[in-house]
């Protein structure tokens, strides 16, 4: 009997997970019985993701560069992967922009919703940490990006998740430095993190092995955890405005794939379906990074020294999801609240969504942060206002961020394949299984 591929299995994981979590809704106890029994095994499993992230980042950048022989082929990927995640978050905006100002779902929210939002999450901690968050960002000054990418403590930056843009400039700078002192006494180190890396990646086969059970823990846990089902029923026309535009950026995708690298788009989207779902149940492109990384390159045929730096950097730096949302998010806030924006301000939306979404947090919520941000600087909604309009989306943000992560990731993908492609880097696949040397034991 042929074995079902992993996608489908963490499909049938995602579908009994929904199914057992509307079960629970109407079980007394059934909600506390999920969040106490269900949801650790979800929480262990994006903890192993997340434990394999940083020793692979530095196992793989480390053998991509000391791959390339040569400098300038690395600062060609640079270059090329930046300017193009660049382009993408740019047209994502205007996709965005371009299906809110169409639906103008903003238009259909009656007064008596907003008071009844505004009631239901006045002064809810999560909103008002977010706000005073991106508060606290808006003051840092135009270089501070830079500073924030150099650490002054390397083993502090391996500790934290978040600070994946600092541990990718060390590597760098090591890499780098490895390639100007003699091959004889770089060969120790390079044989060593080439290991490294292969060990890595077959912890990322043996952890998928419980992808499937991962996933029926985690969209259990989303759904007893929901909020009010008439809220989002109230918001179902912002969020089927922002489901339209994700589609839209799928398809931009698909057709990149189709057009320029030369695949099948369905074939794409076949090999990268784990990482994607991944994507989906965790919001986390962090958490998702080891499996994007691992498709990428042994299912879609992306070289390691592309995919080690293309991923990783995509995974911080590429929001395209997310800045699509805010795009939607600010005009239907604007809408909801009459408040009239001119073709300049939504230009201000394009170049302040696609500045926040370089070096957002790539965790869950990062979006509603660079939300804050980017109605703050469109100048025209007081503070007031912009509590409001967080309270008018909060309740459907979490399902939407599940959305737009998968956005996110499906965007490195297709970048890493674009940039693999202009350098000749695109080879067939060579897929690993998680048993491959098993018989030697």
């Amino acid at each position: 009997m042929k074995k079902l591929p992993l996608h489908l299995k963490i499909l049938i994981g995602m579908f009994l997970g929904v199914i057992f979590g509307f079960i629970m809704m109407q079980v007394d106890g059934g909600k506390s019985f999920t969040i106490d029994w269900i949801k650790p095994l979800g929480t262990i499993f994006v903890n192993l993701l997340k434990l394999i992230a940083i020793p692979l980042i530095i196992a793989s950048l480390l053998k991509g560069i000391s791959d390339l022989k040569d400098i300038s082929k690395f600062a060609k990927i640079g270059g090329r992967s930046i300017l193009i995640y660049v382009g993408t978050t740019i047209i994502a905006i205007t996709i965005g922009l371009f299906a809110v100002n169409i639906a103008k779902p903003g238009s259909g929210i009656s007064d008596e919703t907003i008071a009844t939002l505004t009631e239901t999450y006045a002064g809810n901690s999560s909103i008002s940490s977010k706000i005073s968050t991106a508060a606290s960002q808006q003051q840092s000054g135009p270089l501070d990006f830079l500073v924030d990418m150099v650490p002054s403590n390397l083993f502090s930056a391996l500790s934290d998740n978040g600070s994946m843009l600092k541990v990718i400039f060390f590597i760098i700078f090591f890499g780098i430095a490895m390639l100007l002192v003699p091959e004889k006494s770089a060969k120790p180190i390079k044989d060593f993190f080439d290991g490294l890396n292969d060990v890595v990646l077959k912890m990322v086969d043996l952890i998928m092995l419980t992808a499937p059970f991962a996933v029926f823990a985690l969209l259990a846990t989303v759904i007893v955890s929901a909020e009010s089902w008439e809220i989002i029923v109230a918001l179902m026309k912002y969020t089927s405005t922002v489901i339209v535009g994700l589609l839209l950026m799928i398809g931009f995708y698909l057709l990149l794939v189709g057009l320029i690298v030369k695949k099948n788009p369905f074939w794409f989207l076949k090999q990268l379906a784990p990482a994607q779902l991944l994507a989906f149940t965790t919001s986390s492109s962090a958490a998702t990074l080891p499996v994007t990384m691992e498709r990428v390159e042994e299912h879609l045929g992306v070289d390691k020294e592309v995919s080690s730096f293309v991923l990783p950097v995509g995974a911080t730096i590429n929001m395209d999801g997310t800045s699509l949302y805010q795009a939607v998010a600010a005009v239907f806030i604007a809408q909801a609240l009459g408040v009239d924006l001119t073709f300049g301000d939504q230009i201000t939306i394009v170049i302040t969504a696609l500045m926040a979404s370089i070096g957002s947090a790539a965790v869950p919520g990062a979006g509603m942060v660079m939300l804050v941000i980017v109605l703050q600087a469109v100048g025209k909604f007081t503070p007031e206002q912009i509590a409001i309009g967080l309270t008018l989306i909060f309740a459907v943000d979490r399902p939407l961020d599940m959305l737009r992560t998968t956005i996110n990731v499906t965007g490195d993908a297709t970048v890493s394949m674009l940039v693999a492609k202009s350098l000749g880097k695109l080879h067939d696949p060579k897929p690993k299984n998680w048993d491959d040397n098993l018989e030697n034991l």
